[in-house]
């Protein structure tokens, strides 16, 4: 199944030029024609910030830190910063330069400086539009971690700014471009015909662990909480020792248990796993998308009208099983289990196989080794290039002012899937969805879950 519609990122990088002409630019980009697209500054490396330093900064960093050199880290957990900072240094160090690297709480810090073009944003779920949204409007280019957002409206309100600023963005779904080209690989597969038409899709994102109560206890030493929670409710900090690093709370990984910050598995893993379906399918395009979901699901809490009831435990959905129709006649499940296990299992009308991380298997894939792929399939799927390295493709075309292979656009699309998964479960009811609209069709109280209320002073303030 090949999608033939020109795709936005193929339209973007046609008309590369002319954004760029007329974008906020780094001190070191020019439009000479000697110089239209390298970079200026002395070493040829772009300046970083790095906003969020937790556990998973620790790869994002160091990886951005091969293209670029960081001045400054920032994170609201004290102890997170400085292990940041120090890092920094230390990458800085064994290039020989000086390694001098500012902190800060306050990430609009680090946004206000002039000297820094790229950011990184690592931060919890419920902080990357917020902060996206500010840097974009700062001319900055953005390397940000999936999922990019807790609610559909925060996807519409980045698109928009990023249409507004022509800035580079790139989202850390690996998938697109690392793991043995793996999910490229199926992607070519399906668009070689390998397997007939696609009818069928299954994405196992696995489970959510529950917590059991977790007690209210003095907030950590370093832990701005307040500023921890932002757009969120302010509520207390509960935490309770495990044999893990952290333990059970509401902070550091296990915020993606709690629907305040974040979205459970349904966005943690299905922003990997629904986003290569859709790309695979034809359906993360402007205008693509579902047509209707419905599910089923167990919560570790009780809820009423779709929000839980009890605050002293993780609360998102441990099972589910969401069916998702699409308007090629696709129809895609999201589950915690399957008998496949953790990936993403295609059926068609002549075949049918299962790619995850670790393998690609099933009789297309066999079929391979007498059979190969066209020369060039895979790069074509990975728009004209040789696929590799993620940080790299996002510097790479901070230097090209191209779109990278994670846009932002095709990603909104595939978090609206998931988002609208997530309302079905709660709401425990089918949405039918208008995938051009971007409205819930004839539910107008489920219509209102694309955005919550928000904390004040931790508004997006974006009108779309």
């Amino acid at each position: 199944m090949t999608n033939r519609t020109q795709t936005r990122r193929d339209f973007l990088r046609k008309t590369t030029t002319a954004a760029a002409a007329g974008a906020v630019l780094p001190y070191w980009f020019t439009s000479a024609s000697s110089q239209a697209f390298g970079y200026q500054s002395p070493n040829e490396r772009p300046v970083l910030g790095c906003i969020g330093t937790g556990d998973r900064w620790k790869a994002v960093g160091r990886n951005a830190m091969k293209f670029s050199d960081c001045v400054a880290v920032c994170d609201v957990d004290a102890n997170h910063m400085g292990e940041g900072r120090d890092i920094a240094k230390g990458e800085a160090e064994k290039r020989g330069a000086s390694g001098e690297v500012a902190m800060h709480e306050d990430y609009r810090h680090i946004l206000d400086d002039p000297k820094v073009e790229v950011v990184t944003i690592v931060t919890t779920d419920h902080w990357h539009s917020k902060i996206a949204v500010e840097a974009l409007q700062a001319g900055k280019d953005i390397y940000c971690e999936k999922p990019l957002t807790l609610t559909i409206l925060e996807g519409k309100q980045i698109i928009k700014v990023l249409d507004e600023t022509n800035r580079v963005f790139q989202v850390g779904t690996q998938q697109r471009s690392e793991m043995g080209s793996r999910f490229l690989t199926a992607i070519a597969l399906i668009r070689d015909g390998r397997i007939g038409e696609v009818q069928r899709v299954t994405c196992d994102i696995g489970g959510a662990p529950a917590s059991g109560p977790i007690p209210v206890v003095d907030v950590p030493e370093g832990l701005n909480w307040e500023r921890w929670l932002g757009q969120a409710p302010l509520v207390d900090y509960r935490f309770k020792k495990t044999g893990g690093r952290y333990g059970n709370s509401r902070c550091h990984y296990e915020f993606r248990w709690w629907y305040e910050y974040s979205g459970g598995k349904m966005t943690d893993w299905g922003a990997h796993h629904v986003d290569i379906a859709q790309w695979a399918i034809g359906q993360n395009g402007p205008e693509q998308g579902p047509v209707s979901v419905e599910g089923t699901s167990e919560h570790p809490v009780p809820f009423e009208d779709g929000w839980p009831i009890q605050d002293d435990q993780y609360n998102t959905a441990t099972k589910f099983d969401v069916a998702v129709m699409f308007p090629n006649g696709v129809e895609m499940h999201i589950v915690s289990h399957s008998p496949d296990g953790n990936g993403i299992l295609f059926e068609g009308t002549e075949g049918r196989f299962h790619v995850s991380r670790g393998a690609l298997k099933g009789k297309p894939v066999e079929d391979l080794a007498a059979n190969p792929l066209p020369d060039g399939a895979i790069q074509d799927v990975y728009g004209g290039k040789e696929p590799g390295d993620h940080m790299r493709n996002f510097m790479d075309c901070v230097k090209t002012r191209e779109t990278p292979i994670s846009d932002v656009w095709s990603h909104h699309r595939a978090m609206t899937t998931c988002h609208l998964a997530n309302i079905a479960i709660r709401l425990d009811r089918r949405l039918e969805w208008d995938p051009v609209e971007q409205q819930i069709i004839g539910d107008s109280e489920a219509n209102q879950w694309q955005t919550r209320e928000q904390r004040k002073g931790y508004e997006i303030d974006v009108s779309v």
